[in-house]
């Protein structure tokens, strides 16, 4: 099967360009809300089934494992039938997974949950490869990192709304010890899915192809992307970082309640499930924040920064005791932001014809949220919640390194900059003032002095 023909997001109308983020972003919110719920889950059915924490992390084991083998065939089947069939792919996935938390939640099973849970990250890893992708390539690569933060900002607000819903329905009165409400929560979730697979059904959604980015590279003499894929150096170390920084963040958010309960400060479940609230709320402003930092700032130079705060924070709330610890918490949480979003459109940005499959591996890094949570539970159980926090400081610490990999690369390559560049427009430029006229060029160009034989980026343009 041939890939459908397409476009390049640059060569949208501003109504064309308006409507496709409008849509692919909400999806973002369909994620957040199920990864929002995941985590309260955890934490209530250690309550439910009697459970250790170690063993509750079979969710995280099962929702992020998905990722790991899903996302590499979502990245494979997008290249071949394009984004808006692997979106309603994603969508029915999402949809069938949370159906069967209902039988799953009646007959009391927890391997049940787990099942259904492998089922919903199965639609969400085809979801992200295709939405992040879309948002990355929609549009020049300057603003890339800052649309894809802007979007992944609804994903925050979902995942927020998750914990509320939880601390008002799950952990209150007899909700506290049974899975009643769980069964009509994500049945809501499971129309909420169908819902949107019929909008874009009905919906007219631009295809973005790899042969239109190559060729936009292309024509600016950026050869990033050639070369068999196995050589695209920062989209694979991409991957690694990604793997390191999710299950980093996983594992944080996943023992966030447990953590607080055992503070010792007079924090029940219900009390934290709202402060964990507080903190998703507290990482969405973060990224808005991120969305008008990195219209400035260089986003390769603010990872490295923003995962150097992680680091630092990260060993804190493991050290520090009570208040000040929760305090670092939501630090966290802050600086956590922008990292995801950063290291996708990073490591798959101009990958030209090898974008889709790009994207699905940086996706399949989510899988790194499978293997941390069980090694953070077996510290927890042995010793603490607070000391288990060691363990996603590795995470956090491989993320800085990428981050100032690729600070240290683009200096080489391109010279030092704080501010975020326009790749595109420079490398005309920079073709504009090594060009030496031909006889090739136009009549009104030749004769020139040598001081004239500059020209113009549109006179390139022309003569190309």
């Amino acid at each position: 099967m041939t890939p459908p023909t397409g476009t390049t997001g640059a060569q949208l109308d501003r109504r064309q360009w308006a409507f496709s983020f409008a849509l692919v972003t909400s999806l973002f919110f369909t994620w957040g809300f199920a990864y929002g719920l995941l985590d309260v889950l955890n934490a209530h059915f250690q309550t439910v089934f009697g459970i250790s924490k170690l063993q509750s992390t079979l969710l995280q084991l099962a929702y992020f494992g998905a990722y790991f083998v899903w996302a590499p065939f979502a990245g494979i089947f997008m290249r071949r039938v394009g984004y808006k069939k692997g979106i309603h792919i994603g969508l029915s996935l999402y949809s069938i997974g949370a159906i069967f938390f209902w039988p799953s939640a009646k007959y009391e099973k927890y391997g049940g949950f787990v099942g259904s849970t492998f089922v919903i990250g199965c639609g969400l890893s085809t979801l992200e490869v295709a939405a992040n992708s879309y948002i990355s390539v929609l549009g020049t690569p300057q603003y890339a990192a800052a649309r894809l933060n802007f979007s992944q900002g609804f994903q925050g607000i979902a995942s927020f709304a998750g914990p509320l819903i939880a601390s008002r329905w799950f952990f209150t009165g007899a909700n506290a010890t049974s899975l009643g409400t769980v069964q009509w929560v994500y049945l809501a979730v499971a129309g909420l899915g169908i819902a949107l697979n019929i909008l874009f059904f009905f919906c007219n959604l631009p295809e973005i192809t790899e042969d239109a980015l190559a060729e936009e590279i292309d024509e600016v003499g950026i050869t990033d992307g050639q070369g068999p894929f196995w050589q695209q150096y920062r989209c694979i170390f991409g991957f690694v970082a990604q793997t390191a920084y999710v299950g980093a963040q996983v594992t944080i958010a996943s023992f966030a309640v447990n953590f607080l309960v055992d503070q010792g400060i007079g924090i029940d479940q219900s009390k934290a499930s709202e402060l964990f609230s507080l903190c998703q709320v507290t990482f969405t402003v973060g990224r808005f924040v991120g969305v008008l930092i990195l219209n400035f700032i260089d986003p390769a130079l603010l990872l490295a920064f923003y995962g150097f705060c992680c680091s630092l924070f990260c060993l804190l709330v493991s050290q520090l005791p009570g208040y000040n610890a929760v305090a670092c918490l939501f630090c966290l949480f802050f600086f956590e932001s922008i990292c995801y979003p950063c290291i996708f459109t990073l490591g798959t940005k101009n990958l030209g014809v090898h974008t889709k499959r790009g994207s699905g591996l940086i996706v399949m890094g989510v899988g790194g949220g499978a293997w941390y949570p069980p090694a953070q539970g077996a510290l927890a159980d042995a010793t603490s919640t607070r000391h288990s926090y060691l363990v996603p400081l590795s995470g956090y610490i491989a993320m800085t390194i990428y981050a100032a990999g690729l600070v240290v690369d683009q200096a080489r390559k391109n010279g030092f900059s704080f501010r975020n560049r326009d790749e595109l427009t420079a490398n005309l430029k920079r073709a504009a003032d090594n060009f030496t006229p031909t006889e090739s060029l136009p009549d009104d160009m030749k004769g020139r002095s040598s001081s004239e034989k500059k020209v113009s980026n549109d006179e390139l343009v022309r003569v190309v």
